[in-house]
């Protein structure tokens, strides 16, 4: 039994009185430990695909199952629970808190789901050490560069210990070199048994998952398997990491100067349509 499985899934937003389609009787079926390239256009419905499979908006026609449970008619708090059990989001912007060091940022997702302070803690510990980030655990956002705070956002993915992660666009404000070391983290999460859907615009991105599926027009154009290209034999030949200043900090890794979302750290469902 495949661990998503998308059946038929339609949604229609409405807008006054047009109606936009932003996905038509998609059906797609992922199994345990694959990982997944979403690519198409702005407008294919790729980000409402992802916002449903991430439990985040309902269909408004088709069965969606996750784990062979229908999750497509639960309500709010059953939608909720699933989030924070199986879930795990990382986004482009890495939506950390900017006066809350990295430790704190991960231990968020379990503040919530009302964890013991002692158990958040050696929880969240572990997470940032598994990405890498164990010495940089008081760090805050601003102390960090780009390639690090995505880190400390996929630790906070992680410490939930979801058998999913969707990650949209994580690369998107990361130099080339940076979007590698991302994309060799994801690869090893996916070879320890978390399966991993990513949408990205860049072949180049997706030429790393074992699977890229295409949509245009709220349809599924493309499913293929691939020999996924090994991440980790690119950072021998990747160029330096791209260096840039923001105020009074220096940002290695990113390619803006815009830093990070501080508004908050969980997802929110969208009130339109979706990319």
């Amino acid at each position: 039994m495949a661990l998503i499985d998308l059946d038929k899934i339609s949604k229609v937003y409405r807008m006054g009185d047009m109606e936009v389609h932003a996905m038509r009787e998609v059906s797609l079926a992922v199994e345990e430990r694959e990982f997944v390239a979403v690519m198409g256009s702005s407008g294919s419905g790729k980000s409402t695909l992802m916002n449903i499979i991430g439990c985040l908006d309902r269909p408004s026609s088709g069965i969606y199952r996750l784990d062979g449970r229908e999750v497509s008619r639960l309500d709010r708090k059953e939608l909720a629970h699933v989030r924070n059990r199986t879930l795990g989001f990382v986004f482009q912007s890495f939506n950390l808190l900017a006066r809350t060091s990295a430790l704190d940022n991960v231990e968020l997702p379990l503040v919530y789901a009302g964890v013991p302070a002692r158990e958040r803690h050696a929880r969240a510990k572990q997470a940032l050490e598994r990405v890498g980030l164990g010495q940089r655990l008081d760090h805050h956002p601003n102390q960090m560069s780009g390639g690090q705070q995505q880190r400390v956002a996929i630790a906070r993915a992680l410490v939930s210990g979801p058998r999913v992660i969707l990650a949209d666009e994580p690369t998107g404000n990361l130099d080339s070199r940076t979007s590698i070391e991302i994309m060799a983290l994801f690869q090893e999460l996916g070879a320890a048994g978390i399966t991993v859907l990513l949408v990205t615009h860049e072949p180049d991105v997706a030429a790393y998952a074992a699977r890229v599926v295409v949509m245009r027009d709220g349809h599924v154009v493309s499913d293929a398997r691939q020999a996924p290209r090994p991440a980790a034999p690119d950072l021998l030949t990747a160029p330096p990491a791209t260096t840039t200043t923001t105020g009074n900090t220096t940002n290695t890794g990113t390619t803006t100067g815009s830093g990070p979302a501080a508004a908050g750290a969980l997802p929110v469902a969208p009130k339109g349509a979706s990319a």
